[in-house]
């Protein structure tokens, strides 16, 4: 068995993993789901998506030490509007209410977990919220990016974690991250 040194902290469906099953990766999500969608695409017009994580947990309280993972893929909800019943919804989530600080403790949780010098992989569709918006919720500049998609409207972005103790940004953050985890409970 391989040792496990990826995290994907919002795996879903598992859409993007060549090998849904990889044993290099702990997949994680909040939901634990199985949705019959329409798909005109494949024999028989539907799919079945099935969203279910080795880890059931939220991305802005993963149950990891510090320091652990040498990459992590993070690819949260990306929609602030979709209907309760859409299939938007069922295959990406959703973000809900203040998003912006639940976002900003996701990605202070996957710095978190990161190894230092390792990698995150952040995917982001700017479908209803441009890519700047998100990015200045991180404390960490981005080291390159690469759109993709029909109309060039998702993101693939990687960032690195600094082999450093955290600075003045990433503190702030953290500390809105901390006041946002305070409120949930």
């Amino acid at each position: 068995m391989a040792e496990k040194t990826i995290l994907d902290v919002c795996c879903g469906g598992r859409m993007f993993w060549f090998d849904k099953s990889d044993e290099r990766a702990v997949f994680l999500d909040r939901r634990i789901e199985r949705h019959t969608l329409k798909d005109k695409s494949v024999n028989g017009g539907q799919r079945e998506l099935v969203v279910r994580p080795n880890i059931q947990a939220d991305f802005t309280a993963l149950p990891f030490p510090s320091n652990h993972f040498q990459t992590v893929v993070f690819d949260p909800p990306h929609f602030d509007k979709s209907g309760p019943k859409s299939w938007l919804r069922a295959k990406y989530g959703a973000l809900e209410g203040d998003w912006r600080p639940m976002l900003a403790g996701g990605f202070s949780e996957c710095f978190r977990v990161l190894a230092p010098n390792g990698t995150l992989v952040f995917k982001w569709s700017s479908v209803q919220i441009p890519l700047s918006q998100i990015l200045e919720l991180v404390a960490e500049r981005p080291l390159f990016g690469h759109k993709s998609g029909k109309r060039g409207l998702t993101h693939w972005v990687a960032f690195t974690k600094p082999n450093t103790a955290c600075t003045g940004r990433f503190a702030t953050l953290a500390a809105a991250s901390e006041g946002y985890q305070a409120a949930r409970r």
